[in-house]
C-alpha cells in the first residue's frame, strides 16, 4: 500500500466521525464525545470560537476504496495568536490506524492548509484550544480514560515524529482512589480560612448552577491568566462548551468559594460520563436514555474538570480547603475514584498537590509541534 493509495475528502462529517472507530476496532480505549457534540464543535457558523475573524477550520478524512482510516482538523486560533505572539495553526483529533501511507497523507494536507495561510508551524493535538482536549499519548495506552481525557494508541506518536514532528510540553492526566487516599489535609492555614467569616462556599443547586458556571469561568481566566497557551474564555465560549453540563453535573461534587462575596476559588467536577458514552457508541438513540440512568445509578467515577484560586489568593492554603471539600463529597456520594484532565510539568504547584493526594499517574501526554516551510511563490 502507498500513498498513492489514498484519498483525502475534506469536511466529511460521518467520514470524520466514523474514523477513529474504524482505525481502532470495538476493543480500544477511545471513547467519541457524543455526535450531536462534535457536530457543533466542528460547525464554524455555530461554534463562537471561529466568530473571530482570525479563526478558520477545516477537517479532513483519508480513505482507501471503502474504508475510512483516520481523520484530522487544521484550525487557527486567532486571539491565541494575538496574545501569545504566535504565527501558528493547530491539528486536533488526529486518529488514525496503523497506516503510515494514510496517517502522511492526513498531516500533508492539515500541514499545507496551514502553510496556504502563511503559518510557520503547527502543533497539536488541540481539539480545539487549550482548554478543551489536547495532547497525544505517549505512554499509560493501557489507562481507560475519564470523560474529558484524551487518549490515542501507540502509533499515533509514532506517526508524528516519523513525519518530523517533534514532542515538547509534557504532561500527566492523574486518578486518587478514594477508598484509599485521605483528602488533603487541613492544617492552621486551611483551618484559618474556614474559620473567617469572609470566605463561604456558594450553594450548587440545579437552580443556581447557571450563576456557578459564570463565576467559574471568572475564576478560570483570572487563575489561568499567566499559564502557557491559555486565552481568557468568553461568556459565549465557556456556555457553548458547556452546553449540556446543568444536566450532567452532580452538585455535590463541585465547589465554589466566595471572599467577601466575590468568587475567589472553584472546582468543577463531573461524573464520568465514557462509559455510557462507550456503551451507546456516542449516539442518542432510542435506548440512550434508558442506558444513562442506569450509568447514573451505577457509576463511581467523576473526573475534575479544572481547579482554580484568583491570584490575590494563591499560596495562601485556599486550594487544599476546597480540594478537601470536593474529595469528602465525593466520598459521602460514594465516588471511589477521581481523575482530572492534564497538568502540565511544569505546573510544579498542582503536582504537589496530586501528591500530596497520593494520586497515581495514568497517561502521558506530549504536544507535537513542527516548523513548516514557506508555501512557494508562483
Amino acid at each position: 500500500m502507498t500513498q498513492a493509495d489514498i484519498r483525502i475528502e475534506v469536511e466529511n462529517f460521518g467520514a470524520f466521525f466514523e474514523a477513529p472507530f474504524a482505525a481502532y476496532g470495538p476493543d480500544s480505549a477511545y471513547v467519541s464525545p457524543l455526535k450531536a457534540d462534535l457536530r457543533r464543535f466542528l460547525d464554524k457558523t455555530r461554534n463562537p470560537l471561529f466568530k473571530d475573524p482570525g479563526s478558520d477550520l477545516t477537517y479532513f478524512t483519508a480513505h482507501r476504496g471503502g474504508q475510512v482510516l483516520g481523520r484530522i482538523t487544521a484550525h487557527v486560533h486567532g486571539a491565541s495568536k494575538r496574545l501569545h505572539g504566535v504565527n501558528r495553526a493547530y491539528f486536533g483529533y488526529f486518529d488514525c490506524a496503523d497506516d503510515p501511507a494514510a496517517a502522511r497523507a492526513l498531516l500533508l494536507a492539515a500541514e499545507a492548509w496551514a502553510r496556504d495561510r502563511g503559518h510557520d508551524e503547527i502543533a497539536g493535538n488541540f481539539n480545539l484550544t487549550a482548554m478543551q482536549q489536547i495532547g497525544v499519548v505517549t505512554e499509560g495506552f493501557e489507562a481507560a480514560p475519564f470523560l474529558d481525557q484524551i487518549w490515542s494508541p501507540p502509533q499515533i506518536a509514532r506517526h508524528l515524529e516519523a513525519n518530523g514532528y517533534e514532542p515538547v510540553f509534557p504532561m500527566t492526566t492523574f486518578a486518587v482512589d478514594l477508598t484509599r487516599s485521605d483528602p488533603p489535609a487541613i492544617g492552621p492555614k486551611q483551618q484559618a480560612i474556614l474559620d473567617d467569616p469572609d470566605f463561604t462556599f456558594a450553594p450548587i443547586t440545579r437552580r443556581t448552577i447557571p450563576q456557578r458556571m459564570e463565576e467559574a469561568r471568572a475564576v478560570l481566566n483570572a487563575s489561568f491568566a499567566e499559564n502557557p497557551m491559555f486565552v481568557p474564555v468568553t461568556e459565549e465560549e465557556f456556555h457553548f462548551q458547556a452546553k449540556d453540563m446543568k444536566w450532567v453535573m452532580d452538585p455535590r461534587i463541585s465547589a465554589v468559594l466566595h471572599h467577601k462575596g466575590r468568587p475567589a476559588a472553584c472546582i468543577i467536577c463531573v461524573p464520568d460520563l465514557n462509559p455510557f458514552l462507550k456503551k451507546v457508541r456516542s449516539r442518542m438513540g432510542l435506548l440512550a436514555p434508558w442506558h444513562f440512568l442506569r450509568h447514573r445509578l451505577t457509576n463511581r467515577r467523576a473526573v475534575l474538570i479544572f481547579s482554580g484560586v484568583i491570584p490575590e489568593l494563591q499560596g495562601q492554603g485556599v486550594n487544599p480547603v476546597v480540594l478537601h471539600r470536593v474529595f469528602m463529597a465525593a466520598k459521602r456520594a460514594g465516588y471511589t475514584h477521581v481523575a482530572n484532565t492534564w497538568i502540565a510539568d511544569e505546573n510544579g504547584p498542582s503536582l504537589a498537590q496530586k501528591e500530596k493526594a497520593s494520586a497515581g499517574a495514568m497517561h502521558r501526554l506530549h504536544l507535537f509541534r513542527k516548523s513548516l516551510d514557506p508555501a512557494p511563490i508562483g
